[in-house]
């Protein structure tokens, strides 16, 4: 005689090779073809260009990529100069042959320089990038590249004046190899026009495995955005960037903003969540923003894009590909034909060796000036609209 609890067992294991075989019928319609690419690895090309340049100021450890890219592209560094004891001692284990400069003047006016790259305390990043354009160098700022629209306006005007560039490191597409990627599809018109960006930017304020100033805890100025930025001009200043560069929008405004402080009362001015509405003259967006990454994911977020075209669609799992792998740089894209899988990791990254040419040349390839403070002054009205909001408990 068959107990209840076999019978559920039976019935349970009979509905599951049902459904196994309905699922086996439903994976492989006839006609659908799934392809699995791995980006065929490229040697990277000598640089063109050679130049020398400083970091002044090692607030954040960002500073560590943007070194890495202009090192690639044929830059020499050849001082540096911060004002936190422990970073600097951390920077001279890393290059303990660089210069230390006893002052940022000291690297302002050193003639032979000439860019200066910078990830000091966020408030601080357009003076010193305005002195170091009336000084006659270029510079390369880390996100966020300013945080008040008078601040904005003054590098503006400093450009005009020096004609110098003022560029921004928004890595999340200049140092991601499969954003790379999704933006030469784009380009190539693999989805047709794109109608619409989704950033999803999930970050960690404490990391286990240390990275960005996370595994000591975050410093001082990391909670108070007038210091900082604030979560929509800081982390959302790499997705407005994406927006504007997947869209190709060269106008755009933020529709709607919001931010929340659900988790961290012990810093009030401090928000943990945040989302922004935009809308440009060639596409739409939306950006969701948080600091509630758990340590289960095995690195600080799980980073995605959606970029929806007239003709198909991409998703970019930037970081990993939760519960899957945990390698990075994966990207999907659906056409009217296909559905495939990219794996970008031997995609070479070209912003530095781009960006050290416009440094030469005189050009705006690696990165689009307007496009570039157009993002910041987006994210900067998005900080300063956003409607405040308290969830119960």
């Amino acid at each position: 005689m068959l107990d209840r609890r076999g019978f559920l067992r039976g019935v349970g294991a009979a509905g599951l090779a049902t459904t196994m075989a309905m699922d086996a019928g439903a994976v492989e319609p006839a006609g659908l073809h799934v392809t699995h690419e791995v980006v065929e690895a490229q040697a990277e090309e000598k640089p063109k260009y050679h130049i020398k340049f400083a970091v002044c100021g090692m607030s954040h450890d960002h500073i560590y990529g943007m070194i890495g890219a202009i090192q690639r592209g044929g830059g020499e560094m050849v001082a540096a100069w911060a004002g936190e004891p422990d970073k600097l001692a951390a920077f001279r284990k890393r290059f303990p042959d660089v210069k230390i400069a006893a002052s940022q003047d000291e690297i302002i006016h050193d003639n032979s320089i000439q860019l200066v790259l910078s990830s000091q305390i966020p408030v601080e990043r357009a003076p010193l990038g305005i002195k170091v354009m009336r000084s006659g160098k270029d510079f390369l700022s880390d996100k966020p590249g300013m945080l008040t629209l008078e601040q904005l306006a003054e590098v503006r005007r400093t450009i005009a004046e020096t004609h110098r560039i003022y560029a921004i490191m928004y890595s999340e597409l200049l140092e991601v190899k499969a954003a790379v990627k999704a933006g030469e599809l784009v380009k190539a018109g693999a989805i047709g026009r794109v109608i619409q960006t989704i950033n999803i930017a999930p970050h960690q304020i404490y990391q286990g495995h240390g990275d960005a100033g996370g595994g000591a805890g975050r410093p001082d100025w990391y909670w108070v955005p007038e210091i900082g930025g604030g979560i929509l001009n800081d982390i959302g200043s790499h997705q407005v960037d994406q927006f504007l560069y997947y869209t190709g929008s060269t106008e755009a405004e933020v529709v709607e903003s919001q931010v929340a402080n659900v988790a961290h009362p012990d810093h009030p001015k401090f928000f943990d969540f945040g989302d922004m509405v935009l809308r440009g003259n060639r596409g739409l967006g939306y950006v969701r923003l948080d600091w509630f990454t758990p340590d289960g994911l095995g690195t600080w977020g799980d980073g995605r894009l959606f970029i929806l075209g007239t003709e198909g669609y991409i998703e970019v799992r930037k970081y990993i590909n939760v519960a899957v792998s945990k390698q990075g740089n994966n990207l999907f894209i659906v056409d009217q034909k296909q559905s495939r899988y990219i794996d970008c990791n031997n995609v070479n990254l070209p912003f530095g060796a781009l960006f050290v040419a416009d440094i030469v040349n005189r050009t705006h390839n690696a990165q689009d000036q307007t496009q570039a403070l157009l993002a910041a002054e987006l994210v900067i009205k998005a900080q300063m609209n956003a409607k405040h909001v308290h969830l119960e408990a």
